[in-house]
């Protein structure tokens, strides 16, 4: 067995590897770059190795910076996780050249499936069923207009090299192509080092589903079942769960068994996923193969209870797998939903900071997946994802709803992340039904999704919870000033609670039998019982009987209250106070509607108009790059340039502005 693994990654994939070799006996050794230097994949190994830089590129990416760590400390193999370097065959050769083990698939199946071109051509020859088109480069826009013409519209196109949804654009006639080609070129040489792309049929409400497969170097395989990964924003998987609501058995027989035949095909051995598209009437196509460990991997442990990380470690020693496929057996349902950094009321953009406040949800159905701490950095060199929280129960529904009070008890601030946006889609009735493409997000969210201008079904609730919390604080102050006389005299009973400019008159009291509070809203009854501590952001009571979670701010009798991904603001008043503040002034707010300012920090890629130039609603004005990602910035009215403040490789700050308007 391997003494000692060197990680090749970072962040929570490094963490979860770790906890494996530790569980193994395995001693490890992380690397990090300068940002990274006090991460908790750093902290959590046995060693580290600082090997310079910021970016990827500076670090994670250079090979002979990774091989020099593996000799200075002595380790016996490389475990490469997922993304960088992990389906680079040079790095593999690399690794082998000095006589240490690459725990991943061998050089010769790495290459082949890593080009998808080249994949594809396989998967054809080895009786796997292929989309349409994608088996040659497109070298420039005119040759991808006329291949677009063959093949007919709607196509992708797709980076040949990487995955994770970089390089990809869905485009629908000939001026979208013209305008999404470039950028997946340059997304793709950003992201992988490789521009070639090539274009293919695009399947029109299609579902994303993979197979996890698993092989030794004597030849065994089985498969670990499928995992739905529908749920996805610009081709980035959001939400994945496992099994499959929409795989029936027939369908799930025929896709294990070519992923199988594709395995054996390219020689494999190590844990690998085979993704298929698959239409509205059950047809599937190939997509295309990850040669690593897939970041939705934790699903499928959940329900089979196999640690993939343990297997491909074994498999590399050399030994065989230890079961065969009758011997597997698939528990309940999983969901997993990856949370990140990004403002989802500005169409997604990435969201950088400090983590100020940091707090997982725990529980027995709960599993989190994470490589930050509160005070960690998410910066703009690397991808934004905070983490990946996982559900687990014996059925989909329980599992959804563990899920949604697993959000409301996820505390995250600092940043703004997708939280109440993957709880606002886990409630949808579509999602629930399984009755969805991955375009859902493009169809119901087409503008982001924010959080202020969600209802959710009970305020009377919400209304009851700010209620108790404001007469908590308020029994508390009197207590400390000595006012508290008797029972509770000092203390209002009656209040207002203000929300979006309505009123609702709210009482509290103690019911001393059940040690409970009956609070009444607007006369509606709630019984509310609680052992919340002041001043912790997350409360949870038993509301009628149920169980809810909700997260608090408050500043003084003002509260932003969240539950399940709808944020409010709330007044809490005296009767008094709230009729003397229906007179007040409102404060008028700063008209920032001539500006276009930097919506994230983030490197200026190009900006996209001329000073006087006369714009169009929704015309791309400027691309910023941040976390691997090209952002475009669009207008949202016609009107004219008056100025340009910023030029084309300039860093920008949030909220620098970039353009003016007239």
């Amino acid at each position: 067995m391997l003494k000692k693994i060197l990680i090749a990654n970072r962040g929570e994939i490094a963490c979860r590897i770790i906890k494996t070799a530790r569980k193994m006996g395995i001693k490890t050794v992380s690397i990090c770059s300068n940002p990274d230097l006090n991460s908790p994949h750093v902290n959590l190994a046995d060693e580290y190795v600082n090997i310079g830089g910021n970016t990827s590129t500076e670090s994670y990416l250079i090979i002979g910076k990774i091989i020099s760590a593996i000799k200075e400390t002595g380790a016996d193999a490389v475990h490469p996780g997922y993304g960088f370097l992990s389906e680079n065959v040079n790095f593999r050769n690399e690794v082998q050249k000095i006589g240490k083990i690459f725990i991943g698939p061998p050089s010769e199946a790495i290459s082949s499936m890593g080009d998808k071109i080249q994949s594809k051509k396989i998967a054809k020859s080895a009786g796997v069923s292929v989309v349409p088109g994608g088996l040659e480069v497109i070298p420039d826009i005119k040759e991808a207009l006329k291949q677009a013409k063959e093949i007919g519209y709607p196509l992708i196109v797709k980076a040949s090299a990487g995955g994770g949804g970089k390089g990809m654009r869905v485009v629908f006639n000939d001026e979208e192509l013209k305008g999404s080609f470039n950028s997946a070129v340059n997304e793709a040489k950003v992201s992988f080092g490789d521009d070639r792309v090539f274009i293919e049929k695009f399947i029109e409400f299609p579902k994303h589903i993979e197979v996890q497969v698993l092989g030794d170097q004597f030849g065994n395989f089985v498969h670990l079942g499928e995992r739905e990964c529908t749920i996805q924003r610009r081709h980035q998987k959001v939400i994945e769960e496992a099994p499959s609501i929409f795989v029936d058995n027939i369908l799930r027989k025929k896709m294990v068994s070519q992923a199988i035949q594709l395995a054996k095909a390219v020689g494999y051995y190590s844990a690998g996923t085979v993704e298929f598209v698959v239409d509205k009437d059950k047809n599937f196509y190939f997509l295309e193969m990850n040669t690593r460990l897939q970041v939705e991997h934790p699903v499928t442990e959940l329900i089979t209870r196999i640690d993939l990380v343990e297997q491909m470690i074994k498999v590399a020693a050399g030994e065989k797998l230890p079961f065969t496929q009758d011997a597997i057996k698939f528990n309940g349902t999983a969901i997993e939903c990856r949370i990140y950094a990004e403002d989802s009321a500005k169409n997604f953009l990435p969201s950088i900071g400090r983590l100020t406040r940091y707090i997982e949800p725990k529980g027995k159905f709960i599993r989190v997946d994470s490589g930050v701490v509160e005070g960690s950095e998410i910066s703009m060199f690397y991808d934004p994802m905070i983490s990946k929280l996982c559900s687990h129960t014996k059925s989909r529904k329980e599992t959804i709803l563990e899920m949604i009070n697993a959000l409301d008890k996820y505390l995250i601030e600092g940043v703004k992340t997708n939280r109440d946006f993957i709880s606002n889609i886990l409630q949808n009735p579509k999602f629930e039904e399984g009755n969805y493409s991955t375009a859902f997000i493009q169809e119901n969210y087409p503008n982001g999704y924010n959080s202020y201008s969600t209802e959710i079904s009970n305020k009377t609730q919400l209304y009851a919870v700010t209620t108790f919390v404001n007469y908590k604080y308020l029994l508390r102050a009197a207590s400390i000033s000595n006012q508290l006389k008797g029972f509770n005299k000092t203390v209002e009973n009656n209040w207002c609670v203000i929300d979006k400019n309505e009123n609702f008159d709210v009482s509290i009291s103690f019911n001393n039998f059940n040690k409970s509070y009956d609070i009444y809203v607007d006369k509606k009854y709630v019984n509310l019982k609680s052992n919340w501590n002041i001043g912790y952001p997350l409360f949870s009571a038993i509301i009628d009987n149920n169980l809810l979670y909700f997260s608090i701010k408050r500043n003084g009798p003002r509260y932003v209250i969240n539950h399940k991904g709808a944020l409010h603001n709330i007044l809490v008043l005296s009767k008094r106070h709230s009729e003397l503040n229906k007179i007040m002034i409102p404060r008028k707010k700063e008209d920032k509607s001539k500006f276009l300012m930097a919506p994230m920090p983030g490197l200026l890629v190009s900006i996209l108009v001329k000073k006087n130039q006369v714009i169009e609603e929704n015309q791309p004005l400027a691309v910023i790059e941040a976390m691997k990602m090209e952002n475009i910035i669009k207008s949202e009215k016609k009107t004219k340039i008056r100025k340009i403040n910023c030029k084309e490789g300039d860093s920008l700050e949030v909220d620098q502005v970039i353009l003016e308007f007239e």
